[in-house]
């Protein structure tokens, strides 16, 4: 039932509520964690991984615990159309819904933070904000982080810190990541240019779902490499003080554009706002790049969409939203018909 309640709903990073949510569409920051008698999720057992995932949740499945209501739900025993669709809302991450064994997940009702059980760590922390918003991020994520650890026994060395399954995230095991929408710097061609000098302070440029997936409707996540050798301050720091440089690279790129191709741009938007009210079968990925021109196009003052409407549009298009919402599985050619019957009336709706 709760599934099927945030199908109707846009997600905590789609809010686009928070500071600068004209660009910056979330701020994430995720921990990686160990209980010390366990072997890392790789070489446990079946036997190991249920013992974990009891013992996790047993401190972590009480709702006196938390502020907020939460709700927990066991990964290994969704079907594979509900696993999708924590995906889609990135409240789990694909190697937890493709994994096996036991596995969970305890979510927060306004999704703002989750924690994940038997990843590739034994436990994955994060928290997520509207906007640019990461001083808020961590300091929920400390608590939570805190709270955990004064129940459980973490996997610590005094030298390199919390020990992970993944060399790269041992130290601090955090990721601190902001999502952009960054649509002119892709029109621009300038992109590439920018992404080689994040790498050059070793920040790593992702999809919208995050390592090895791509990068749909000009949604990108920036993050941190290293998370040995500084702080958890540190290392918000240095995301906190490259966004906003991003920010006014992409403003840059929207005010060229708009002085020297408004009219190629306007009809770029506005091409894509046909299609979207007329289209009678469409995919995902084609919905994805269209509504980020239309979403463009209204930062820009260039057509008039209510950017609430469009953000959801953003979750609500994805082939395991648009099933929960439909009521059952559907296969590709019916998915993209009932997408483009679902946009057609959402922007009839909006547009009256």
């Amino acid at each position: 039932m709760f599934l099927d309640e945030l199908a109707g709903k846009g997600g905590e990073w789609l809010k686009g509520t928070g500071p600068e949510s004209d660009i910056v569409i979330s701020s994430r920051i995720r921990l990686a964690r160990n209980l010390a008698e366990f072997p890392f999720v790789r070489k446990c057992s079946d036997g190991d991984k249920l013992a974990i995932e009891a013992r996790v949740s047993e401190v972590i499945n009480q709702q006196s615990k938390w502020s907020d209501p939460v709700s927990y739900h066991r990964i290994d025993e969704m079907n594979d159309l509900d696993r999708q669709f924590l995906v889609e809302r990135q409240l789990i991450s694909r190697e937890l819904a493709e994994s096996n064994g036991a596995r969970s997940v305890l979510i927060d009702s306004g999704e703002k933070f989750s924690v994940m059980i038997n990843e590739e760590d034994h436990l994955r922390i994060q928290a997520v904000q509207s906007g640019l918003d990461l001083t808020e991020a961590w300091h929920r994520i400390n608590a939570i982080d805190d709270f955990v650890d004064s129940c459980l026994h973490y996997a610590f060395h005094p030298r390199y810190g919390y020990l992970t399954a993944c060399p790269t995230n041992v130290g601090t095991g955090m990721r601190v990541s902001v999502m952009l929408h960054l649509p002119a710097l892709v029109m621009t061609r300038e992109l590439e240019k920018v992404f080689r000098s994040l790498q050059k302070i070793n920040l790593a440029v992702r999809g919208l779902y995050g390592e090895g997936s791509e990068a749909m409707g000009d949604f990108y996540q920036i993050s941190n490499q290293i998370t040995l050798g500084k702080s958890e301050i540190e290392l918000v720091q240095q995301v906190n003080e490259v966004i906003p440089v991003m920010i006014e690279y992409e403003r840059k790129a929207r005010d060229f554009l708009l002085r020297e191709s408004r009219d190629e741009l306007s009809d770029r938007v506005s091409r894509a706002h046909g299609i979207l009210q007329n289209a009678k079968t469409i995919s995902s990925e084609e919905t994805m790049h269209l509504l980020s021109s239309i979403r463009l196009g209204v930062n820009m003052g260039l057509i008039e969409v209510d950017i609430p409407m469009l953000n959801r549009l953003f979750l609500q298009t994805q082939p395991a939203h648009l099933q929960k919402m439909i009521g059952g599985k559907l296969d590709i050619a019916d998915r993209n018909v009932q997408r483009a019957q679902y946009l057609k009336k959402s922007f009839n709706i909006s547009d009256n």
